[in-house]
């Protein structure tokens, strides 16, 4: 049984997910700002977080950043339409997902059941791929074991960065387009995904890269995508 906490001022949205979430058999935790988000996560275990970025106390971006100081769970945004930096702000600090307001309760459902689903397997792969270590240089992954090592040191990446680098490394030299990442990392359609894959690649690169503004394994080719440079 999955917890997903609902963090929302509108006490209407958050009755409305709630009853949403409840008939697909989820349990739901309910706070109004994000200092009481950050109170239930220490009290509750939480599976996923629903969070809306313009709250009082606490808004959302914040709550987000301090949220990923400490826990690698899957969080979706909710955001207004005028919020497009704050979408792009919080993608760039941890957050995995947004939904637009006014959103059909029925696509945050599926989103949530697909962020759990990554969470959970890290992408669902089969036990023969699960058994695989991938390297390149000083990158190892055992996948078995969900790690990554750069140069010996673990490093500590979030379910979508994880499974980006899978992709990438399980492909070395092969170049992948922005919508190819999306569709097979996000296992939904590619509309509008550019600034998604290019805000995570770059955490990623942050978190795998001496010099992530001159990187040596996490290449992009211009007009066509990226790739996991061959070391």
């Amino acid at each position: 049984m999955y917890n997903i906490l609902i963090c929302d001022d509108d006490r209407d949205i958050v009755s409305a997910l709630e009853i949403y979430l409840t008939s697909e058999g989820y349990q739901t935790l309910k706070a109004y700002d994000g200092l009481e988000a950050l109170r239930v996560l220490e009290e509750h275990e939480v599976h996923l977080i629903l969070l809306d970025v313009m709250m009082p106390n606490l808004d959302g971006i914040r709550a987000t950043a301090k949220i990923r100081a400490r826990s690698n769970v899957p969080i979706i945004l909710l955001t207004a339409k005028s919020e497009d930096a704050d979408k792009v702000l919080g993608l760039n600090i941890g957050a995995d997902d947004y939904v637009t307001k006014p959103f059909n309760p029925i696509e945050v459902v599926a989103r949530v059941r697909s962020q759990l689903r990554r969470y959970t397997t890290l992408g669902g792969q089969n036990k023969e791929e699960s058994t695989r270590l991938l390297s390149n240089g000083g990158i190892a992954m055992d996948d078995n074991a969900k790690s990554v090592t750069v140069d010996g040191a673990p490093v500590s990446l979030t379910p979508l960065e994880y499974n980006i680098l899978r992709l990438l490394l399980s492909h070395p030299g092969q170049v992948f387009s922005t919508s190819q990442i999306y569709e097979q990392v996000w296992n939904d359609p590619s509309l509008g995904s550019e600034n998604t894959v290019a805000v995570h690649i770059r955490h990623l690169r942050e978190k795998i890269e001496i010099n992530p503004a001159s990187p040596r394994y996490l290449k992009v080719v211009w007009g066509l995508g990226y790739k996991m440079e061959k070391v």
